[in-house]
């Protein structure tokens, strides 16, 4: 799993549910199905949580990384 993209996860993983939603899915492939989908979304949301890290860094102008805050007004 770890060889896929977050995309060609996403895309897996909309498959499985697509499958599951179906309803033609015997109960022992159903449940393989929906522990494999699980760990899909395992696996998207840590992808999700470590870009989101990256993206909340930013270069200050000595070149240090430093977290990005967005400040509402």
């Amino acid at each position: 799993m770890e060889n896929l993209s977050f995309e060609e996860s996403l895309e897996k993983l909309e498959e499985i549910i697509k499958e599951l939603e179906s309803g033609n899915t015997e109960l022992d492939k159903a449940i393989d199905k929906y522990t494999e989908a699980m760990k899909l979304v395992k696996y998207c949301s840590e992808k999700l949580n470590n870009a989101t890290k990256k993206v909340n860094k930013i270069l200050t102008e000595n070149g240090e990384l430093v977290d990005f805050d967005v400040i509402e007004e």
